[in-house]
């Protein structure tokens, strides 16, 4: 996943991997989770109301988005390169408005898709790794498969000239370093995507990053390194479908992620992470730590932000 540090004056490089992993004993000393392996069919929900209830719209398929998460975690550990991986891919591009590839050194490629907006000149990019660490028997239902389950969804979710800007939507392949890869080096070796997409995706005015949005105990803060003013238009688009409660405070925490290549090309972009999920790059991240309704929370907030763009 993605390496976590603070600073007093600045981003710094040091990991929070000790505390990511005394909060993960915690859990575990609830309750040990165990992987479930559930099939089911990826064709448009016919529900009529969402698993959250209460929302001020229901946009957002979070019913089929969460069967997408169930078949990706079916593939198994799905690292970069792998054929899982690529698997993976080309059912993303075959499913994506206008889907293409991206090459990315290594033998890598992001998936991208796009929908043209009523001002084709404005440019928004919404983005998710499709990677998982490179352990064994690693499956990432949150970490990787939670926000490219989202994202696909959102890209189902327009039709040309929905909204205002033209929407991209970017798959990044190789977010996660290589296996062996120390701490240190994660943002030289990691992060492989990202740095190509954001390359070629310098002109866009936004850019908003899923990652860590499934888990059942959702919360998503500021990160503290993404955009004040652009995370402030989430905020709003939450409060006005009543998930505001979600979306709340700001992180101590900086965290080095697939945003970060696009805000040093200069563009404004916010990271949407839960912190504090126990099961980081640990067997746990598995169906039993996902919940349909944080993906439905996170959609339709989605939604609202992208139409008021």
């Amino acid at each position: 996943m993605n390496r976590y540090g603070s600073s007093a004056s600045g981003r710094t490089r040091s990991a929070r991997r000790s505390t990511l992993v005394a909060i993960a004993a915690l859990a575990a000393a609830g309750a040990a989770l165990a992987g479930t392996r559930l099939a089911g069919s990826d064709e448009p929900s016919t529900r009529t109301a969402g698993p959250t209830r209460n929302l001020a719209a229901n946009r957002f398929d979070a019913g089929r988005a969460f069967r997408f998460l169930r078949w990706q975690v079916q593939l198994g550990p799905r690292p970069a390169g792998s054929r899982a991986s690529k698997r993976l891919a080309a059912r993303l591009r075959a499913e994506l408005p206008n889907g293409s590839y991206q090459p990315v050194p290594g033998g890598l490629r992001n998936v991208i898709g796009t929908v043209r907006g009523r001002q084709p000149g404005r440019v928004v990019v919404v983005g998710a790794h499709y990677d998982t660490k490179d352990l064994p028997g690693f499956l990432g239902a949150n970490d990787g498969a939670s926000g490219t389950a989202v994202l696909l969804q959102l890209a189902r979710s327009f039709r040309p000239g929905d909204v205002r800007p033209t929407l991209v939507f970017a798959f990044f392949d190789g977010e996660e370093s290589p296996r062996g890869t120390p701490d240190a080096e994660f943002e030289l070796r990691g992060l492989r995507g990202s740095k190509i997409a954001s390359r070629a995706l310098r002109h866009a005015e936004a850019m908003i990053l899923l990652d860590f949005v499934g888990d059942r105990d959702l919360a998503l803060p500021r990160e503290r390194g993404s955009d004040e003013q652009l995370y402030a238009s989430l905020r709003a688009a939450a409060r006005r479908l009543g998930t505001g409660r979600y979306f709340s405070g700001t992180s101590e925490l900086f965290v080095l992620d697939d945003h970060v290549p696009f805000q040093r090309a200069g563009v404004p972009a916010i990271d949407l992470i839960d912190f504090a999920f126990p099961c980081f790059h640990r067997p746990c991240d598995n169906l039993t730590a996902v919940s349909e309704r944080s993906l439905d929370i996170v959609g339709e907030t989605m939604i609202e932000l992208l139409r008021k763009l």
